[in-house]
């Protein structure tokens, strides 16, 4: 008896445990975390000329480690997977606003996730849980391009990006349907000193607004994921005019805590629980390698990254295969 009791006890301690380091996508602890970070690379800051332009994504991510407040994998968790096709439109017109080309640009994306556990987890009382939908549609209506120093110096600014909900979490940990919004302002950096050396940041800062239903192993609860700051980097080096290596990757900071909206109708050991995860920010910085390819009217970048000092939440690796089409 004592000893069934110790495993119970043992096995409640993960399962909330886990509750705290686990959002509907599965990816993060805390914030939206609806940005693909490392999405960008290679001269992102560097807007092509006006026209129209077809960009895909391309993108796998996998983690069998998943971090706690102090860096240290917790024991309950397996495994996640995720595959995503992005499909973005650009366009880049020849109006100009204070100095710059004004343009638009329309991201869909489809996710696939699998979530895996080594215990029973979440309101369904499953070790794994999977989904695929299209999450959101990412519209900027005010994209604004310029390029400086005859050409060494280009930069983006989008005000802002909006992350337009288009499916609900249905009470699935895996769920990769938003029911939310996101703004988020985008500054994109690339200089250029000489035609071998390339250096470009695309800054980003997240404001959420409030979700309905966030689904916990303990219901469905109301919250408003905190705000995240965070940046893709890119380092190159040309060999030639369509053929470039360099390293790339990414910083994540959730910098304001979620709020969960909590009232008498939530029981006291579950609004403990709440209370608790609304302190947990979710932190990481990845680094790998890419190359980059230009033949006539197609660009192609094929990158990896490697993820490390994770805190609340999953560190992994990802590989991005991206393709650029002018028309």
């Amino acid at each position: 008896m004592k000893h069934r009791s110790k495993s119970g006890l043992i096995a409640l301690g993960l399962l909330l445990l886990t509750f705290l380091l686990v959002n509907p996508s599965g990816v993060e602890a805390g914030g939206g975390a609806s940005y693909p970070n490392g999405a960008e690379s290679f001269m992102v800051g560097a807007a092509p000329p006006p026209g129209f332009y077809f960009k895909n994504y391309a993108y796998y991510y996998h983690a069998s480690d998943m971090n706690d407040d102090k860096g240290k994998n917790i024991a309950a968790f397996d495994d996640i997977t995720v595959w995503a096709d992005v499909l973005r439109f650009i366009w880049i017109s020849k109006y100009e606003l204070f100095g710059g080309n004004y343009g638009q640009h329309v991201f869909i994306p489809l996710l696939d996730v699998s979530l895996d556990f080594k215990i029973p987890v979440g309101q369904k009382g499953k070790k794994s849980y999977s989904d695929t939908n299209v999450p959101y549609i990412i519209w900027s209506p005010f994209i604004l391009a310029h390029h400086f120093l005859e050409g060494k110096l280009h930069t983006v600014l989008s005000l802002p990006d909006i992350y337009i909900p288009t499916g609900d979490d249905k009470g699935n940990l895996a769920g990769v349907g938003h029911n939310y919004w996101t703004f988020e302002p985008v500054f994109a950096v690339t200089y250029m000193p000489s035609p071998t050396w390339e250096f470009s940041l695309k800054f980003m800062y997240d404001f959420n607004t409030k979700q309905d239903d966030c689904p916990t192993i303990f219901g469905n609860v109301d919250r408003t994921p905190g705000d995240e700051f965070h940046f893709d980097y890119s380092m190159s080096y040309g060999f030639s005019k369509s053929f470039r290596v360099g390293i790339n990757g990414y910083y994540y900071r959730q910098v304001s805590d979620d709020d969960y909206d909590i009232d008498n109708s939530v029981a006291s050991p579950v609004r403990d629980r709440l209370k608790a995860d609304e302190g947990y920010r979710s932190e990481v910085f990845a680094v790998g390698p890419g190359i980059w390819y230009n033949y006539k009217n197609m660009f192609f970048t094929l990158r990896t990254q490697f993820e490390m000092a994770a805190e609340n939440k999953t560190e992994g690796q990802n590989i991005w295969f991206n393709i650029v089409y002018a028309f």
